[in-house]
């Protein structure tokens, strides 16, 4: 083989690879509750697969405060919107992301994340939820369903309903702030600083919907044996009827959805929402799966 054709194979092959790398978006994960960026054993594994599985891709894992104790502790007790406002400040000064980006939340890091989409306006084009509480939560994790089991449960969870809404509660406990109350609708729409807002269940914020119609994909993952998520719909934009919290109606019979107060019937009709169920509790998923369903299919 002559020297040009040596020259002309070497100059391919890096246009190829330059053309891979360009074509590859970064990621920004997002981790749930009591966890952290960084864990080896859960978002910092998440990072190296997606990585080794991936060549070139740029991942980057949300950590909210300057040490990963702040991060843990964050996820509990610094108000929510802070939090959004802090990672789109994240995002923007972050020259790897200027060119737009894929994103994937897990537990209350996907509602936290899909807060981003809607109200930073940057370039995402698919955004995952992995078990995210997409319209919250009324109940406590790990409690029993069946009634005769459940009588501790009740009487902690109308605690907390009694004091969720109290606007110090709503400042500084996160869970407060996706905690659902279908018993009281209009006290949450009211007082819920956080949730109620960007689901656009006070007033129409037409920028949310343009931002989140411009995803190419909604990816809403649901564990069907949660035992973390009450109610496990919550995972696919489905709740509780309004008035009582025994029957649950699917995302498509909400209020929320019949009024389209975030544009997700015209989203469901490009078909951009996708509902993927995972037979395990919450966070519970083989890797092979993960890999072939999720990160081949919208993240490579």
């Amino acid at each position: 083989m002559n020297l040009k054709a040596v020259t002309f194979l070497v100059l391919f092959a890096v246009t190829a690879a330059q053309t891979v790398s360009n074509d590859t978006l970064p990621l920004i994960i997002w981790h749930g509750m009591g966890d952290c960026c960084c864990n080896p054993f859960s978002m910092g594994h998440i990072k190296k697969i997606i990585e080794e599985h991936v060549p070139g891709i740029y991942v980057k894992s949300l950590m909210i405060g300057p040490n990963i104790a702040a991060d843990i502790e964050n996820g509990y007790f610094m108000n929510v919107n802070d939090q959004v406002k802090d990672v789109c400040e994240q995002i923007a000064s972050n020259p790897k992301l200027k060119n737009g980006y894929n994103a994937m939340g897990f537990s209350q890091g996907a509602q936290f994340l899909r807060a981003v989409v809607q109200r930073c306006g940057h370039k995402v084009r698919n955004f995952i939820s992995i078990g995210g509480q997409h319209q919250g939560v009324f109940g406590l994790p790990h409690c029993p369903t069946l009634p005769e089991k459940s009588r501790v449960c009740e009487y902690i969870r109308k605690i907390l309903n009694h004091g969720a809404y109290h606007h110090w509660i709503q400042d500084y406990l996160v869970q407060a702030e996706y905690w659902h109350d279908p018993l009281n609708e209009e006290l949450y729409k009211e007082k819920s600083v956080f949730l109620a807002d960007i689901n656009n269940e006070r007033v129409i914020n037409q920028t949310y919907i343009d931002n989140l119609n411009a995803l190419n994909n909604f990816v809403m993952v649901k564990f069907l044996r949660d035992t973390m998520v009450v109610p496990i719909e919550s995972e696919w934009f489905g709740f509780y009827a309004p008035g009582q919290d025994k029957d649950v109606l699917p995302l498509q019979e909400t209020e929320l959805y019949l009024q389209d107060r975030l544009g997700l019937q015209k989203m469901e009709g490009e078909g951009k929402l996708h509902f993927i169920a995972y037979d395990d509790d919450h966070q519970r998923f083989n890797e092979k799966w993960f890999m072939t369903e999720i990160v081949d299919k919208y993240v490579a």
